[in-house]
């Protein structure tokens, strides 16, 4: 996994509520037996049309905004079914981090286990990120994951994120890398119990 320490890149805006998995990966791409191509699945729906071609007014097909390490997103972002397959698509995009007021519950954990930083700010500093972005001039950003900030020129925000998280982040460590951090500590405690239960051995 990719450590995230300090980012700094292009913020596409994605306001609309309630965007789910089926949206951000689109059950055609499930198909595979590895993770291959899920770029291509990305959003699929609202960047291509039936033709294949990509759709010039999405964001994410505007020169501006095609090379996003950023998402601000709208409310309830990441909901409905639990597929892992979206983080790993946005991750496979470029995507590194989201912002946004609120996720789905499991998509949320999805990113945090794949290295996928997300962000939860109060709707007002949300709307305010939504309205630089959508400028051209204004669409990057730094965040900071050690100092818990997103900057630009004038813009200064801090977020909150649970110490676990932001340490596997920092870290580059998925939970089995966490495990493994802890290899000592778990060989000793394993060696104790087996002095005071021999019988175990």
């Amino acid at each position: 996994m990719a450590a995230f320490t300090t980012v700094e890149g292009i913020a596409a805006p994605l306001p609309a509520a309630n965007i789910d998995t089926d949206v951000i990966m689109p059950k055609q791409f499930l198909k595979g037996i590895d993770r291959s191509g899920l770029d291509r699945g990305l959003l699929h729906d609202l960047r291509f049309d039936d033709a294949g071609l990509p759709r010039s007014e999405f964001i994410l097909n505007q020169p501006a905004w095609s090379a996003a390490s950023f998402l601000v997103v709208g409310d309830n972002f990441g909901c409905g079914s639990s597929r892992e397959h979206a983080v790993w698509g946005l991750m496979q995009y470029g995507v590194r981090a989201l912002i946004g007021t609120s996720y789905a519950g499991i998509f949320f954990d999805n990113c945090a286990r794949n290295g996928l930083l997300a962000i939860t700010l109060p709707p007002a500093e949300v709307a305010t990120l939504l309205a630089r972005v959508a400028q051209a001039d204004g669409n990057r950003l730094t965040i900071d994951l050690a100092q818990q900030t997103i900057t630009a020129a004038g813009l200064a925000i801090h977020f909150d994120i649970d110490p676990l998280r932001k340490q596997a982040l920092l870290l580059g460590l998925d939970a089995v890398g966490q495990t493994l951090a802890l290899r000592d500590d778990i060989l000793a405690f394993q060696e104790r119990h087996f002095e005071t239960s021999p019988w175990l051995r």
